[in-house]
């Protein structure tokens, strides 16, 4: 049967008598009738032989067998018509095949983005303590008054099977402000996305996005489950896993001063429900609950080299639980939005310190409990379109304990609350470059001094313009 296929598919593909690369057959001897016909064939990927390099000819096939030797004439432009018919259905199961194996040689994407990126600030940051004597005092701004860096990402999505897949993704960011060499890669996402029974799952190290980003944007391990449809009921526990300004804090021991932040976001769970009310309308609403907030180790300024510092603590038994309850509206190209929070921070245990060298103890008395944000929004740019844009504003009033990791580019003042506005457009410069600019204008809520705190540092406003340039590739 191979010897009749040799010679019908080399007429197909018009193989002549001239030699083609060398047979690699061992049962084909070059002195073989059908020593060319095979070469070009073999070349050319129709046919093949058997694991030991024989190329038996004058073995039987299956139908399917010939099917394959069929369809791979056929995608080398060979006309096979009566062929293809006599063996339709066999291709037609091949097919499935070959797609399933295409489908699996394709499990493996890798994606990527670079972002420049230029930032104007204009407010103050803090407040420096001096020594006495230094001639320096008074409020100051961040060490520069703009940042510019590149961010380079790479992201790599794999198919576990049909339920599951893989996300991982590589970072590179480059500081443009100075020639120190500083810039900095490091794996931050590693995560499955999947199903069970009805159940979407996500698991590992991925971006966690709650209420919409007005209380954590930012990343986290962890675990998030959801159900349903148009209306999707939302689990999710696991810890921070940035750096998160949670809590000013001023700790004194009667000669030196520590001023900083409390960084760590703590451990988290929450649940949330979302769904579409009527054409258009959707709501949001949902409670997270988060726990030891802050929880690490704080040194004073003032302990001479090689000595113990003066003040530590681990745990600070900061927690807070967060309401929210959100509409969002879609009015042609417009989108409006609005949320409510409420939050319910304690904070009684900040340390264990004697009374004389306490950190401010209750400090949510101080901190407003509740905040609203409302947005507008025009179409968006679309990377894949060039051309679209999209502009947007909006504005925020919140509290203290309403946010910990705030998805807005906004000066948040840290765990002191803030108000303010933000506006941007963007627009696509051509396929895959998109243009972004922002202007916000902030402002701390910190109304009523918190002893020790406010006086130390001087985080009252922010005026920041935001620009950034994306390539994805």
């Amino acid at each position: 049967m191979k010897k009749s296929l040799v010679l019908a598919m080399a007429m197909a593909l018009g193989v002549t008598a001239s030699a083609y690369a060398a047979n690699p057959f061992s049962d084909v001897p070059a002195g073989h009738w059908a020593y060319d016909s095979i070469s070009k064939l073999a070349a050319a990927g129709v046919i093949d032989g058997y694991g030991d390099g024989t190329f038996g000819g004058d073995k039987l096939m299956t139908r399917y067998e010939m099917a394959q030797i069929v369809a791979k004439a056929m995608a080398k432009g060979a006309s096979v018509e009566r062929l293809a018919a006599e063996f339709a259905d066999e291709l037609e199961n091949l097919g499935v095949r070959v797609a399933n194996l295409e489908k699996k040689a394709d499990n493996v994407k890798i994606t990527g983005e670079l972002r420049f990126r230029y930032v104007d600030q204009d407010g103050a940051m803090y407040k420096k303590i001096v020594p006495a004597g230094d001639g320096v005092s008074g409020v100051l701004g961040n060490d520069s008054n703009h940042a510019a860096d590149i961010r380079s990402r790479i992201w790599i999505n794999g198919m576990i099977n049909d339920d599951w897949t893989y996300t991982g993704m590589l970072q590179n960011v480059q500081n443009l402000n100075n020639n120190t060499g500083d810039e900095n890669t490091s794996f931050q996402r590693a995560y499955v996305d999947g199903k069970l029974g009805g159940m979407a799952v996500r698991a590992g190290r991925y971006n966690l996005v709650i209420a919409d980003g007005n209380i954590y944007d930012t990343r986290a391990d962890g675990l998030e489950l959801s159900y349903g449809n148009k209306l999707k009921l939302k689990g999710f526990a696991g810890k921070a896993t940035d750096g998160i300004t949670v809590v000013p804090v001023n700790i004194t021991d009667g000669k030196d001063t520590l001023i900083g932040d409390i960084e760590n976001g703590g451990k988290y769970w929450g649940l949330a429900v979302e769904g579409e009310l009527a054409k258009g309308l959707k709501a949001t609403a949902g409670y997270t609950k988060f726990k030891d907030m802050g929880t690490g180790f704080v040194e004073s300024l003032g302990a001479p080299s090689g000595e113990i510092p003066d003040f530590f603590y681990g745990k600070t038994d900061i927690d807070n639980g967060i309401w929210h309850a959100g509409l969002s509206y879609d009015i042609g190209h417009f989108n409006l939005s609005a949320m409510y929070l409420k939050g319910d921070l304690s904070a009684d245990k900040l340390n264990g310190m004697t009374d004389e060298n306490q950190v401010n103890r209750a400090i949510d008395q101080y901190l407003d409990d509740d905040g609203f944000v409302i947005g507008l929004s025009y179409k968006g740019a679309k990377a894949e379109d060039a051309g679209s844009w999209g502009a947007w504003a909006k504005y925020y009033d919140q509290g203290a304990q309403t946010y910990v990791a705030h998805t807005t580019d906004a000066n948040t003042f840290g765990m002191t609350g803030f108000k303010g506005f933000g506006v941007g457009a963007n627009y696509t410069l051509a396929k895959n470059i998109v243009a972004n600019v922002a202007y916000y204008n902030t402002e701390s809520k910190l109304m009523k001094e918190l002893p020790g705190i406010a006086a130390d540092l001087d985080r009252t406003k922010d005026h920041r313009f935001w620009t950034d340039v994306t390539f994805t590739f």
